[in-house]
C-alpha cells in the first residue's frame, strides 16, 4: 500500500470493492461498513490500523478505483473527526460511549466549525455556549458541514468566553437528536456525491457538562487549527488517487503514438512525485519523520500543473464521458475550499524562506 499501513487495509478495500464496484453510490456507508473500512484509522483493529496513514491509504484506494473525489472526502472525514477529536481529545467515559458505535458504522460524525459569512475565522464565530446549571445552552448557526445530513453526532465548535476582548472556545458533543438542533439543507453539489453538507440552527440547545471535549482553556488553537492541517495533508491521499484514476483513462482514451507516449510517462513520473509527497507528509501526522509544511503546498500545486496537463490529452480523444468530466469538475472544486488559509500558509512559507539569514 502506498501509506504507512498493513495489507489488512488492502484486504478490507478489496471487500468492500466485491459487493460496491456495481453501484458505487448505493448504500455506500452501509457497505464500507459491512467491509469494515470504518474501523481503519481507529483504535481496537490493531496497531497498523490505528494511523492516519491507514485512513490516507483507504482513501487513495477509493478515489484511485472510482474516480470519486467526493466518495473518497466522505469517508475519510468521518475517520479523521473520530480519531482527532473524538480519540485524541474526548474522555474515557465519551469515547466509550461513541468509539464502539463509530467502528461498527452505526453513528457518523460531523464537526461544525465554519459559519454563514464567517467562514471558520475565530474573530467572527458567534454561536455560543452559555454555562448554565449543570451544563451548557449551545445557541447559534452552523454552515457547510461535511457529512451533516446523514451525521448522528455533531461536534459544535463554540464560544465560551471573551477575555480581553478575545473569544475562548469550546467543543460539545450534540446528539442529532438534541431538542433545538435543526439541520437545514444546502445546495446539493453532484459532483461530490455522496459527500453532502448542511447548515445547523441551534436554538438554545442544553447539554451536560460532560459533552464538552476537552479541558483546554481554548479549542480553538488546541483543535480547530491543527485539525485543519491534518484535513489538508491526508487530503493529498484523495489527490493521488484521482490522478492514478485520470492517468489510466487518458491512456485509453487517446491514439497510441511515440509523442502520446513520452506525455504519458512524464505524466506518470510527476504523478509518482505526488505520491511519495503525500506518503511524506501523511507520515509526519503518525511521527514518522519530519513534517515539513512544503510538501503538501508541493503535492496541490503540482496536481493542478498535472490535471491541466491531463486535459489537453483528454482533449485529443472522443468527447469526455460522465465520470471524466465529473471528476475534474469534483477536483476544481475542492481546489477552491479553503483557498485563503492556504493561501496564507504559502505566504508565510515564501517569508521563512532566508528568514534565517536576517
Amino acid at each position: 500500500m502506498p501509506y504507512r499501513s498493513s495489507q489488512e487495509v488492502s484486504a478490507r478495500i478489496d471487500h468492500w470493492w466485491s459487493i460496491a464496484k456495481d453501484d458505487l453510490l448505493e448504500a455506500p456507508f452501509a457497505r464500507m461498513a459491512t467491509a469494515g473500512l470504518f474501523q481503519i484509522g481507529l483504535p481496537g483493529a490493531g496497531a497498523a490500523l490505528d494511523v492516519y496513514g491507514a485512513i490516507a491509504s483507504a482513501e487513495q484506494a477509493i478515489a484511485a478505483k472510482t474516480g470519486l473525489l467526493g466518495l473518497a472526502s466522505a469517508f475519510a472525514a468521518r475517520q479523521m473527526i473520530a480519531r482527532f477529536f473524538i480519540s485524541g481529545f474526548a474522555s474515557e467515559d465519551q469515547r466509550a460511549t461513541w468509539l464502539p458505535r463509530i467502528i461498527a458504522g452505526e453513528v457518523c460524525t460531523a464537526v461544525a466549525i465554519s459559519e454563514p459569512g464567517a467562514g471558520a475565522h475565530p474573530k467572527l464565530l458567534k454561536t455560543t455556549a452559555e454555562s448554565r446549571d449543570a451544563g451548557f445552552v449551545i445557541s447559534g448557526r452552523k454552515a457547510w458541514v461535511t457529512n451533516g445530513p446523514v451525521a448522528d453526532l455533531f461536534l459544535v465548535l463554540a464560544v465560551v468566553a471573551v477575555e480581553d476582548g478575545r473569544k475562548r472556545y469550546g467543543l460539545f458533543l450534540l446528539p442529532k437528536a438534541t431538542p433545538g438542533l435543526v439541520i437545514k439543507p444546502m445546495a446539493t453539489l453532484d459532483v461530490l456525491a455522496p459527500a453532502t453538507h448542511c447548515e445547523l440552527e441551534l436554538d438554545g440547545c442544553e447539554i451536560p457538562a460532560s459533552a464538552r471535549v476537552g479541558d483546554m482553556p481554548d479549542a480553538y488553537p488546541a483543535m480547530a487549527l491543527p485539525f485543519r492541517d491534518v484535513e489538508d495533508t491526508v487530503g493529498t491521499a484523495n489527490v493521488s488517487g484521482l490522478l492514478s484514476w485520470l492517468l489510466e483513462r487518458a491512456a485509453a482514451r487517446i491514439e497510441r503514438t511515440e509523442e502520446n507516449a513520452l506525455r504519458l510517462g512524464r505524466i506518470a513520473g510527476l504523478v509518482s512525485l505526488v505520491q511519495a509527497a503525500s506518503r511524506l507528509a501523511v507520515a509526519a501526522l503518525d511521527g514518522d519523520g519530519q513534517d515539513v509544511p512544503a510538501r503538501v503546498i508541493g503535492v496541490r500545486l503540482l496536481a493542478r500543473d498535472i490535471v491541466g496537463e491531463m486535459r489537453e490529452l483528454l482533449a485529443q480523444g472522443p468527447p469526455q464521458d460522465e465520470a471524466i468530466a465529473g471528476a475534474l469538475a469534483a477536483f476544481d472544486l475542492l481546489a477552491s475550499v479553503a483557498r485563503e488559509p492556504r493561501k496564507v500558509r504559502q505566504i508565510r512559507l515564501g517569508n521563512s524562506i532566508g528568514s534565517e539569514r536576517e
